[in-house]
């Protein structure tokens, strides 16, 4: 029995309401980091004279102005799926230098607060917008991967380790895709322990056990008798005679032949066609892998594709829209 589905549910899009509240609010949020770097300018102007600058004003304008630099190119290397981990820190060492600059400035308590609060509030805003940023470019191209439920690393901190580190290996992005391939894996690990026992390890071959490791090996589904079928009379038959004892055959040492795999082209020919009316939230690799009758691998591959390919029509069709307009 296959696990049940738990494709990406988009997020609705924002209402004209919505979208004046957010422009608003990022207007309103630009000027508020803008007035705080304002403010330690006169600060940290004053420290580069002390220090013997010969233009002290140089240097706020020179830390100021590269804190919303690395700001914009960390965006533009997400939108270009090229992100680097070092450059989204490059504007807040440089806001903690502009913070402790203005704390040293201070003569109070609260003066050194309110002097080291201001220059905070760029980068808070830049961090909301990068990861608003970061997290719509992953729903589009499927590459961002899921968070596990907090309450799930709390109730089986184990298997919940396995689970994210098997995600992580095997590049799973969906969460939902990790739940029902680790479903299958522990029904197929039932149906190895029913068939062969306590030391089912060293009764299985490898090949069965590497597809367990992967989660690709699907569980026995046996077939039940129909409910309403009318049960078998006993005939009184006569009992037969024993037949004498014959040797067992010896079992053959030939592998039986394996069945031939189908290409990537097959699957994603196959998987254009059944999923042609499919929304994008229901592009999901256990989805193809079903409904195409694929491996796992095979499957991801596709999902991939297909996402990538209806990325690619939606943006032709707002070019098109935005030249016809």
């Amino acid at each position: 029995m296959s696990a049940p589905e738990n494709p990406r549910t988009e997020v609705p899009p924002l209402s004209r309401g919505e979208r004046a509240l957010l422009s608003g609010a990022g207007v309103l949020g630009v000027g508020v980091g803008g007035v705080g770097l304002a403010m330690s300018f006169d600060t940290v102007s004053a420290a580069g004279a002390a220090w013997g600058f010969a233009t002290p004003q140089m240097l706020p304008v020179g830390i100021d102005l590269a804190i919303p630099v690395f700001t914009v190119v960390n965006l533009l290397l997400i939108r270009m799926d090229m992100a680097l981990a070092w450059v989204r820190w490059v504007p807040w060492a440089l806001t903690l230098v502009t913070c402790w600059l203005n704390i040293s400035a201070g003569t109070s308590l609260s003066a050194k607060v309110a002097h080291g609060t201001m220059p905070l509030l760029w980068v808070v805003l830049s961090e909301v917008a990068a990861h608003v940023y970061a997290v719509r470019i992953g729903a589009v191209t499927g590459r961002r991967m899921d968070k596990i439920r907090r309450s799930r690393w709390l109730l089986a901190p184990v298997t919940t380790f396995a689970l994210w580190r098997r995600m992580t290996l095997w590049e799973i992005t969906s969460y939902g895709d990790a739940l029902a391939r680790e479903r299958e894996r522990q029904l197929a690990r039932a149906d190895l322990i029913q068939q062969h026992g306590r030391w089912w390890r060293s009764r299985t071959d490898r090949r069965t056990r590497v597809l367990l490791r992967l989660g690709e090996l699907a569980p026995e589904t046996p077939t039940a008798a129909p409910a309403h079928a009318p049960a078998a009379e006993p005939t009184s038959a006569p009992v037969p005679e024993p037949a004498p004892r014959k040797r067992a055959p010896k079992p053959s040492t030939k592998r039986a032949a394996r069945p031939v795999r189908r290409g990537l082209d097959e699957v994603l020919a196959d998987a254009r066609q059944v999923t042609a009316s499919w929304p994008v939230g229901e592009l999901t690799a256990d989805g193809i892998r079903r409904a195409v009758n694929c491996g796992a691998a095979h499957a991801r591959t596709a999902r991939d594709v297909l996402r990538a390919e209806r990325a690619t029509v939606t943006e032709q069709a707002g070019g098109a829209e935005a030249v016809a307009a």
